[in-house]
């Protein structure tokens, strides 16, 4: 897990293939082509894409309206504006008719960095997944990013892909199939299991070597599709090590962590605790010394490993 890519990068160039290959591919971007990545298939399609100005809405709805001419539209921008800002035009415009529009959602998270709490969404997760009709992607490296973007255009209606502005580890080979609503299993383990999406998966793989180290086994479970979820997967591992703890980029309100709270509230009741932000927003800084701050690294999930050890049966 050496070299680090940021999945914003690996959206753009897989735009970029799928629009060589498939004519009926439609990008639009909020004035943000650059940063999320969508620049290069402007350069290459210019007649395809479509930049629609600091106007979110507007261009969601514009999107809406590519999708029911037969066009298969990604719209770009920040996940703060894309989930926050066209909430309406979303929900109404594109998840209602079940519009086949695809939201890459770009600088997620708080790893945005400086540009502070106006602008790391932490609360996307919990928006899109509670829209009906709508799939939520949250892709844990280049690879998986890559996949996502051309499983979600072959997805027969809306789509929320999220994003990251950081580099991050490349954890899957080339040999990678990306399957909706399946988790991928990455490490067994006997103790615990350590449920993960988003840039969250590269810190659980090495909290579960650290354990490892000291004799704890701990499962890793990969979960790139937040919505559908793979509860199946959810309760398997519940089940096999007694134990469970999710980590995400995200609020633990409404997310990952609610939403395998909800499979095992249901199915497998075992001790779980939720790694993420708690309840609050996001503020400027260094991305690193964010996730240090608001409990985001392999250290804390090893202590959030050893506390729900304690509660196990």
């Amino acid at each position: 897990m050496s070299k680090k890519i940021a999945t914003r990068e690996a959206y753009g160039e897989a735009l970029l293939q799928l629009g060589r290959e498939n004519l009926n591919v439609v990008v639009l971007d909020a004035d943000l082509s650059k940063s999320t990545k969508t620049y290069d298939f402007g350069k290459h399609f210019p007649e395809r894409f479509f930049n629609m100005g600091i106007a979110e809405q507007n261009m969601m709805g514009t999107a809406a309206g590519l999708a029911a001419s037969g066009k298969i539209a990604f719209a770009s921008t920040f996940a703060v504006f894309a989930a926050g800002r066209a909430f309406e035009q979303i929900r109404n415009s594109i998840a209602y008719p079940r519009l086949n529009v695809k939201i890459g959602a770009s600088h997620a998270g708080i790893t945005v960095g400086e540009d502070g709490g106006s602008h790391q969404a932490v609360e996307d997760i919990a928006i899109m997944r509670a829209i009906p009709n709508m799939t939520v992607f949250v892709p844990a490296d280049a690879v998986e990013t890559n996949a996502a973007v051309r499983v979600a255009a072959a997805i027969d209606g809306p789509v929320y892909i999220r994003l990251g502005r950081l580099g991050v580890p490349v954890i899957h080979g080339d040999a990678f199939e990306f399957k909706p609503g399946r988790a991928v299993s990455l490490r067994e383990g006997r103790d615990l299991t350590l449920v993960a999406t988003g840039i969250m998966v590269a810190a659980a793989l090495e909290a579960a070597e650290q354990l490892a180290a000291e004799g704890i086994e701990a499962a890793v479970l990969d979960v790139h599709t937040i919505k559908p979820l793979d509860e199946e997967a959810v309760i398997r591992a519940a089940k096999s090590t007694g134990a469970i703890v999710t980590a995400e980029e995200h609020s633990i309100i409404g997310g990952l962590g609610s939403a395998v709270a909800e499979v095992l509230a249901e199915n497998c009741q075992v001790p779980l605790k939720r790694v993420g932000i708690k309840d609050s927003f996001g503020e400027s800084g260094k991305p690193a010394e964010l996730l240090e701050k608001y409990g985001l690294t392999a250290k804390h999930l090893i202590g959030a490993a050893k506390e729900v050890l304690k509660r196990k049966a």
